[in-house]
């Protein structure tokens, strides 16, 4: 028993507990979160690291939700499934659909709907009841490299279509939607991983460009919205989104009409964490709006117990009224019976990847021009590009439809053009890249490669933001899922 169970802060200990759903290591949840989980925290966030099985996770979902008090109330196990680079249940394989980009270019809402439906099954077959997507982020003219294939498009009015099909067939399936990165990242140039970020532009562009996506989602009854670290000076001075009144009270509850739940994107990224640290980013949070915190994936028990404390302590001393604590766990604990009851009605079996759903949305998605390559014992050099790390490192590639010795893996800065082609002799050559545009090493491997053998296949896997020389024979698949990677390989003749 910790200092704050005991006395008069046993109750506010109790409300802190309520809005927190922090990660964990490992396959199975250790002993502090299932005796948490007891006392009423609010749940868990999922990562890659504590995937393996589907007997496994649904094993470890079994474990939280009967380690709850209430069964009346499930537990929020969240995790970010957004599908395409983005998969925390397949990051070893790569996913089995889409990403956004993917869905984007082939624009039929009725299989973005169905494609999420399908992401959704599989999450509430494994017993995950809460999915940090879809993104609602229109790209700009930058390309957001925190988003990049993470978007429908640049076009809001697409963007805004798909957002609510999407946020429809996750919810169809019994998984509650969280939309975002409210109030849009696709015009920034910075990865809020690393630093805050500016949107550009002023406040009446941010209406009339990045918010109306927010809105189809709302309209189509997103349960959750989550606000990023993006600053907007016209709205919130030097404060990003994530812990400022004005982005949150005014905007997205006031002018928005969102009455649902805000849920803080993770804590631990450095636009906020270096600012104001974790425990003091969660106090500005919930004092500015938000109902529900993330941690982040590296944030462990000391900092879970950092950030209650904190919390607390908020309250004691007037940051933190004890009514918007109360607002906050009120607003999360009726997300939590809402869970316990759509998951008491029931919902088919996955299997909705194995049906095609997935790879079918891949196929549509694939564009190809020049000419048509007849592959001969084909070297395939797969370009690393710079970690998005919001994706992580995951599985991707044409490996699995291909001989082991046929793929060569490399690091842009890495890669020898010379050694690559004298490798190639007498056959043929295939470069697989992920946004070429953004690296200027992948860019340069890649236009000494096409100078050189002009026959050589290029295959972009993220966004074909740049184009090659007439000529060459290109495919681009919007994204690097394991679905877009098989599409390609069925169309090079490898699959």
């Amino acid at each position: 028993m910790t200092t704050l169970e005991t006395g008069a802060d046993s109750a506010l200990a109790r409300l802190a507990d309520a809005i927190l759903i922090p990660p964990f290591p490992g396959r199975s949840a250790p002993r502090w979160i299932l005796e948490a989980l007891s006392r009423g925290l609010a749940g868990v966030t999922l990562f890659g690291p504590n995937i393996a099985t589907p007997e496994q996770v649904s094993e470890l979902t079994t474990s939280l939700r009967s380690a709850a008090p209430v069964p009346s109330a499930d537990p929020v196990i969240a995790i970010d499934e957004e599908g395409g680079d983005v998969t925390r249940v397949a990051y070893a394989d790569g996913s089995p659909y889409p990403g956004n980009a993917a869905l984007g270019a082939v624009d039929d809402v009725s299989l973005t709907r169905a494609v999420y439906r399908a992401i959704g099954l599989d999450l509430a077959a494994l017993g995950i009841n809460f999915n940090l997507a879809p993104c609602a982020d229109v790209l700009g003219s930058a390309d957001s490299p925190a988003v990049g294939t993470r978007s429908f498009g640049a076009d809001t009015d697409l963007v805004s279509r798909h957002t609510a099909a999407a946020v429809a067939g996750l919810q169809g399936a019994g998984v509650a939607a969280c939309t975002k990165h409210f109030p849009g990242h696709g015009r920034t140039g910075t990865d809020t991983h690393a630093a805050i970020a500016t949107i550009e532009g002023g406040l009446a562009e941010l209406r009339q460009r990045d918010l109306p996506p927010f809105a189809a989602a709302i309209h189509a009854g997103t349960i959750a919205i989550m606000p990023s670290h993006l600053r907007i000076p016209e709205l919130t001075g030097d404060l990003p989104a994530t812990v400022s009144a004005a982005a949150l009270g005014g905007l997205l509850r006031g002018e928005l009409g969102f009455t649902g739940v805000i849920v803080s994107d993770a804590l631990e990224m450095r636009a906020v964490r270096d600012r104001f640290g974790v425990p003091g980013a969660a106090v500005l949070a919930v004092a500015a709006g938000t109902d529900l915190l993330c941690l982040g994936r590296d944030s462990d028990e000391e900092e879970y117990l950092a950030v209650r404390s904190a919390l607390v302590d908020a309250v004691r001393d007037g940051t933190i009224t004890g009514t918007r604590l109360e607002d906050a766990a009120d607003r999360v604990a009726r997300l939590r019976g809402g869970l316990a009851r759509t998951r008491s009605l029931g919902f088919p079996a996955a299997g909705a990847a194995a049906d095609g759903v997935g790879l079918a949305a891949a196929r549509r998605a694939v564009r190809a021009s020049g000419p048509r390559a007849t592959l001969s014992r084909p070297l395939i050099i797969e370009v690393e590009p710079l970690e998005n790390i919001a994706a992580g490192r995951f599985g991707w590639g044409l490996g699995p439809w291909v001989p082991t010795d046929s793929v060569r893996r490399v690091n842009a800065g890495d890669g020898d053009a010379a050694v690559i082609l004298a490798a190639a002799t007498g056959r043929s050559l295939v470069a697989v890249v992920r946004d070429a545009h953004r690296d200027a090493n992948t860019f340069s491997l890649v236009r000494a490669l096409l100078a050189a053998r002009p026959d050589t296949v290029l295959v972009e896997m993220g966004l074909p933001r740049w184009q090659p020389p007439d000529g060459t024979s290109y495919l681009a698949t919007y994204g690097a899922s394991r679905a877009s990677a098989q599409a390609a390989a069925e169309l090079l003749g490898l699959a």
